[in-house]
């Protein structure tokens, strides 16, 4: 499989944001999402909009923030 790509603007991580992410997940096993300048360039933003996104989606899903990107990973099983 390959990976998918998605950015993250200044609207945040809205309902179609999310359903969009579940769209991808359909085709994709890892998407990252690249943050934009406009939604906020700061550490700790970043690492809320990761913790958000994964409350959103669910316990099949992992993610790890490098930099300015937030990787995400399906599992076929939950994560306790």
């Amino acid at each position: 499989m390959t990976q998918g790509n998605m950015q993250l603007g200044k609207q945040g991580v809205t309902d179609n944001f999310i359903l969009t992410l579940k769209n991808h997940f359909k085709k994709h096993r890892d998407i990252k999402v690249h943050v934009l300048k406009s939604a906020g360039h700061e550490k700790q933003k970043i690492k809320q909009f990761s913790e958000e996104i994964l409350n959103r989606l669910g316990k099949n899903y992992t993610s790890r923030v490098i930099g300015f990107t937030i990787s995400i990973k399906k599992w076929r099983k939950e994560k306790r």
